[in-house]
């Protein structure tokens, strides 16, 4: 079977028959009709997808400035906690202060002004143990790196080999923290 230009051919056993198909009078206007609807279906669909993009870039946008003001949120927080935790320990060592401000206006000589000095002493200790700040204990110990500074070896055969023999400046940690070690002189035994 053969088309053209609107007939159909037919070959039936070795006879040839000739149709004439009747012609279509809106094939051209059903195919611009179809087209036309496929371009509206077409660009109603590209409408739709704009239309969602633009909404999740909203979305996006909106998202991104709720983390930016989350983060900074967070970050005034964390500076507040800080101020309000300095505040609280300056409102601890205030009355050490008034004490060595009241020292030092005295007239006083010898014993008085060093018994008035280990008061103080003895007050910012407290202060400090309040803050949770303690004093490393060092003369005597065994040393400690992680304590502990070694200033100076110290050849001796009265103490044992690697013990503390003198502390030069004191050394704090902070709970479980070391705020700073304690700087010390250490005993080389070598008869030990």
């Amino acid at each position: 079977m053969s088309k053209g230009n609107g007939k159909t051919q037919v070959n039936n056993a070795g006879l040839d028959v000739e149709h004439e198909l009747p012609a279509s009078s809106g094939d051209g206007d059903e195919t611009a009709e179809s087209q036309a609807h496929t371009e509206s279906s077409t660009e109603s669909e590209l409408q739709k997808i704009k239309a969602e993009r633009d909404s999740l870039l909203d979305r996006l946008a909106r998202a991104q400035a709720e983390f930016d003001n989350a983060r900074k949120r967070a970050s005034k927080e964390q500076q507040d906690y800080r101020d309000y935790a300095v505040g609280d320990a300056v409102k601890t060592l205030l009355p050490v202060i008034d004490s060595l401000e009241r020292a030092l206006q005295t007239n006083s000589e010898g014993a008085e002004f060093r018994n008035g000095i280990e008061l103080i002493d003895k007050q910012l200790q407290a202060a400090l143990a309040r803050l949770s700040v303690l004093p490393i204990v060092a003369k005597g110990e065994p040393f400690d790196p992680r304590m502990h500074e070694a200033i100076e070896m110290v050849e001796t055969s009265e103490a044992p080999d690697h013990q503390v023999i003198e502390e030069l400046q004191r050394g704090y940690k902070f709970k479980d923290r070391l705020l700073r070690p304690a700087m010390v002189k250490v005993a080389k035994n070598s008869g030990k």
